[in-house]
């Protein structure tokens, strides 16, 4: 069996379809599950699609209404 590979923030994005500065936000702010490699971080998209079933990136609604409102 291989091993999953790691992945990038570029490659975590595009998989998400969302920016790069919202995974930087969600590991700072939700936990997103990313692991530090020196100055980078990497992810198991496994890891990610899990932390995503599990509501990890569901809006809060006090943080949408401070970034919106």
């Amino acid at each position: 069996m291989t091993a999953e590979p790691w992945v990038s923030v570029d490659d975590i994005a595009l998989h998400l379809g969302v920016a790069k500065d919202s995974v930087y936000r969600w590991i700072e702010r939700k936990g997103l599950p990313a692991h530090k490699m020196g100055r980078l971080w990497k992810f198991k998209v496994s890891e990610v699609d899990e932390w995503v079933r599990q509501g990890g990136a569901a809006p809060d609604a006090d943080r949408d209404e401070e970034e919106h409102g």
